[in-house]
């Protein structure tokens, strides 16, 4: 992945947005169906779903994995070393800010690109009841990060402080690209369209995460857990306030193959 790529591929997806998509009426008007009371069961529930996502528990996984054997320091230390895709860890540390703006960008972008209602005050009352939730998601997100940064005192890669874990730039990166891939589902996009840029704001979350281990700053558990941390606070806002009702759906599936078997996942919107 070159930096130059990296560079087009915010202002690329806002335009894509934007030119496939449009805010006409639909079944129900993005934010129409907020609820800031919607009961300890539905809670319960998001809540549950939030952490069965692959978007989650497969990172939390990868961090646990990483602390056998001490790969957690050695790539860190190799990333250090090479710095293989941003060129050096002054240039690492810029890009992670840069791709955490454009983060932001990409959240704001499909929360003003989703369907909305004729009516202009209509239109005002829906947009500001789902940016409440969503600005509510990375306020909890960054709460509960400082909180852990603090609770678990590891010192960064680079020795600048002690407050590694987990990656803050990272977890801001994905509550909010979590939160504008929820957003795809209420624009007017084809299934190819769609996929292709949940792809890309997928791309924006590991890139950040790993322009922090490059630059020194975090290892890559450390990212790994702040990915999980912002994907579950985008997921569970989503169900729980957002959404009238859960429609997220993963399915693991163990399948066949010659010589043995392979373990298949699906994640259905």
């Amino acid at each position: 992945m070159q930096c130059g790529s990296l560079k087009l591929l915010a202002p690329l997806m806002v335009v894509v947005v934007f030119l496939c998509g449009c805010a006409t009426p639909g079944p129900h008007a993005w934010g129409e169906e907020v609820s800031f009371a919607p009961g300890t069961q539905r809670l319960r529930d998001a809540a549950s779903s939030a952490v069965r996502s692959t978007r989650v528990w497969v990172p939390l996984a990868g961090a646990a994995l990483l602390q056998i054997n001490g790969w957690d320091r050695k790539v860190s230390d190799w990333a250090r070393e090479n710095t293989p895709v941003f060129g050096s860890e002054h240039n690492a540390s810029d890009w992670s800010d840069r791709l955490e703006i454009a983060s932001a960008v990409s959240y704001f972008a499909t929360a003003l690109a989703t369907r909305g209602p004729e009516d202009p005050d209509a239109w005002w009352r829906d947009k500001g009841r789902g940016l409440a939730v969503g600005l509510g998601a990375i306020a909890c997100t960054g709460a509960a990060t400082t909180m852990l940064k603090y609770a678990t005192g590891r010192t960064r890669p680079n020795g600048d402080s002690t407050e590694s874990f987990p990656s803050g730039h990272t977890s801001f990166a994905a509550v909010t690209t979590g939160l504008a891939s929820d957003n795809l589902r209420d624009i007017d996009l084809s299934d190819g369209v769609r996929r292709g840029l949940v792809l890309g704001l997928d791309s924006l979350t590991i890139s950040t995460a790993w322009s922090r281990v490059e630059a020194g700053a975090h290892f890559p558990a450390d990212t790994l857990a702040g990915m999980a941390l912002g994907y579950f606070f985008s997921a569970f806002a989503d169900d729980a306030f957002l959404h009238g009702a859960s429609d997220r759906r993963v399915a693991l599936t163990l399948v066949p193959v010659r010589g043995g078997a392979e373990l298949q996942w699906q994640l259905a919107y």
